[in-house]
């Protein structure tokens, strides 16, 4: 059975300018990605793998070039539309955690649902703890953030990415900042998160670790190889 075309991109191009100096750091991209893949996006740094996931995430616009999601070209969207697509579409899980410190599991993997509008504080709470629970932190509810080692922290991250059931999860160096017993037990989550039907972009420069996609694309000084 064909899986469904989630997204794809041609020609996409992405510089930045400082001054008088052009960096192209995308040279024209050309990729697609189908509903319940795991790919992995290797490249040594500056390669221009963190800046596509941005792109892809809608945390950064290409400089030129076509980005389809979900069959709309995103180049019309406004920013309320981006906003709304990253709050309910998308997931992110990112290196350093980019949780609250002093405040709580359970408070942190709440806020997604905030900035998209659910009201309802019971069903806030059900959620969140049924999704900490999934990553194995349901007797870490009340810990605040600061409280928890890097690889809970990440748990917890994770378990945010999730909360709005997006359509797309991306994961960026997710396993930079743990040893290598919380990085298989990451990665063993997104591997199981996989088998459950969600889609997976992760970016990293470790074999070891993109070894757990079912596809790998390797990137090299702004173009895929």
């Amino acid at each position: 059975m064909n899986k469904k075309l989630l997204l794809h991109t041609k020609g996409l191009t992405k510089d930045y300018v400082n001054g008088d100096i052009v960096t192209n750091v995308l040279k024209g991209v050309d990729f697609e990605v189908h509903e319940g893949e795991f790919i992995a996006i290797m490249g040594h740094s500056g390669s221009g793998k963190s800046t596509l996931m941005h792109i892809l995430g809608f945390l950064d616009t290409p400089t030129t070039g076509e980005y389809v999601f979900e069959g709309e070209d995103t180049t019309l969207f406004d920013e309320n539309k981006l906003a709304e697509i990253r709050n309910k579409k998308i997931g992110f899980v990112f290196q350093a955690f980019n949780l609250l410190k002093r405040t709580s599991a359970l408070e942190n993997v709440k806020l997604p649902m905030i900035y998209a509008g659910i009201e309802d504080e019971e069903e806030k709470e059900r959620r969140a703890r049924e999704a900490l629970k999934a990553v194995g932190l349901g007797d870490k509810l009340d810990n605040k953030s600061n409280e928890l080692s890097g690889g809970q922290q990440q748990r917890v991250a994770i378990a945010r990415a999730l909360i709005n059931k997006p359509r797309l999860i991306f994961a960026d160096e997710p396993t930079g900042n743990l040893d290598s017993t919380s990085s298989k037990e990451i990665m063993e989550i997104f591997r199981d998160l996989h088998k459950e039907g969600n889609t997976i972009i992760i970016v990293t420069h470790e074999t070891d670790i993109a070894a757990y996609a079912e596809r790998t694309i390797r990137m090299d000084d702004g173009v895929i190889k």
